[in-house]
């Protein structure tokens, strides 16, 4: 396609690097599209959900939802009393999965909790126990409602937040961060590791509870909205949102009559880890996109997760069934001495943020996140205008400067996916392989397109015959 632009030739050039790259070599401005043709045997399903009637009206039901749902931290409880979790009992990150295929990362977090939760005295004892699963049950972290970073394991005396959508009268929750390097969340579990959480246990999440308890609820949804004005895009880059919190709690928290020392220990273990908020944009991300769930014939995508093992998607229109395919491992930057043969297939439950138009959807807003996960400032750009192509909104709440204020790209929609070729793009944090190794880097990993391959023959299947 070409266009005449003050007085200037423009070309938009799909799938043709050949003439492309001849354009270019005449100084022709030629903007590049990534295109290619739908997966082989898909294009009767695609037909068909596209011509089922239900989807357009389903879409912008969808979008609606989305857009209208709130998020506002309401208080802070240990997760035995807020998920229901027993003895044994443990959430996860991602599709559902038994330790017989589980990866290191989440065998060494379901390890870790056994520990904290003294079912067991070593991690010898941790590992026999698990394996034989006596008297222990896993289940994913979606399926109660809530969120779970990287291996995303949550245990009954871990603390959560909890954040609630008052226009869709909804709750959610995700435990607290514990920071970077050698923690749970990355299969971590040395004595170090535990008694970090046992600080946050007893600490840490009583002292968030007393200041959210005085302060009120805080409006999460608005503060995500600063910080992505602020140079964060809600995944690997959360300083601004961290800090805004503080600022927010710290005076209900120096008020609360909790010891000095306490005081101090809680606002520099959260004034000196930048990923603090994500635990907060990632429940909120569940909000957004749970509001979207189970309408017939959407399309809309309401949850992406991951495992170490499988990649899984939900979608609104097939309710809380999985469409999973193997995790890929992520390309990027990586700590120290340590290479890709080091990482771990692609982990966690905070690729919701993608699911909701932030983290990778949202780079060309926070363009210093490149320094962390890789790729260009360029490249983030583009990442997140190409974005738009598989989505069936803007969420002006999320507004990106770099893009004239254009609200970010969300709601994605299989059947975009699967006629474009275009994968959602998600920057992520990288577990290592083995259990106990903690985070080897971080970098950009996308979904594999099976998982909407299949999401698109369940919807096939789902739409009214005659189309």
């Amino acid at each position: 396609m070409t266009s005449l632009i003050d007085g200037e030739t423009q070309v938009v050039a799909a799938g043709v690097d050949l003439f492309a790259d001849a354009l270019a070599a005449q100084a022709v401005d030629v903007t590049r599209v990534a295109w290619q043709p739908p997966p082989a045997g898909t294009e009767g399903a695609l037909a068909r959900v596209i011509a089922d009637p239900r989807r357009p009206p389903a879409n912008a039901e969808a979008a609606q939802r989305m857009l209208a749902a709130g998020a506002t931290l309401v208080d802070v409880r240990p997760a035995g009393e807020v998920l229901g979790l027993g003895r044994g009992e443990f959430c996860h990150a991602g599709p559902p999965i038994g330790w017989d295929r589980a990866s290191g990362p989440l065998r060494g977090a379901l390890m870790g909790a056994a520990l904290l939760e003294g079912l067991v005295e070593t991690p010898e004892e941790a590992e026999k126990l698990l394996a034989t699963g006596d008297g222990l049950h896993l289940e994913p972290c979606h399926r109660r409602g809530g969120v779970g970073p990287m291996a995303g394991v949550v245990s009954a005396s871990m603390w959560v937040f909890v954040l609630r959508d008052e226009a869709h009268d909804r709750t959610s929750w995700c435990s607290l961060n514990e920071g970077l390097g050698a923690v749970l969340r990355y299969g971590a579990y040395g004595p170090e590791v535990i008694e970090r959480l046992r600080w946050m246990s007893a600490v840490l999440g009583p002292a968030l509870q007393a200041a959210v308890r005085r302060h009120g609820p805080v409006d999460i949804k608005a503060l995500i909205g600063q910080m992505v004005h602020m140079g964060d895009e809600g995944h690997n880059r959360n300083r601004a949102g961290t800090l805004m919190l503080l600022r927010d709690l710290l005076p209900d928290l120096v008020e609360s009559g909790l010891p000095a020392h306490d005081i101090a220990a809680v606002a520099r273990f959260v004034g000196g880890n930048d990923h603090f908020f994500l635990n907060l944009v990632m429940p909120a991300c569940k909000l957004q996109t749970a509001a979207a769930a189970y309408i017939p014939g959407s399309t809309v995508v309401t949850a992406m997760a991951r495992n170490g093992t499988d990649f899984g998607i939900q979608v609104s229109g097939t309710g809380d069934q999985w469409f999973t395919g193997p995790a890929g491992v992520p390309q990027g930057l990586f700590l120290g001495a340590y290479t890709e043969a080091d990482a771990n297939p692609d982990i966690g439950d905070s690729a919701i943020t993608e699911t909701a138009g932030l983290g990778g959807f949202a780079m060309a807003g926070a363009p210093a996140i490149v320094k962390f996960v890789g790729g260009s400032v360029a490249d983030a750009l583009r990442t997140s205008q190409e974005m738009y192509e598989i989505t069936v909104a803007e969420n002006p709440a999320y507004a990106l400067p770099i893009l004239e204020f254009r609200g970010a790209a969300t709601g994605i929609d299989v059947t975009k996916v699967v006629r474009t070729g275009l994968l959602p793009q998600i920057n992520t944090g990288v577990a290592g392989r083995v259990a106990g190794t903690g985070q080897v880097g971080a970098g950009l990993v996308q979904p594999p397109t099976e998982c909407f391959t299949a999401a698109l023959y369940a919807l096939a299947a789902q739409a009214p015959d005659g189309y």
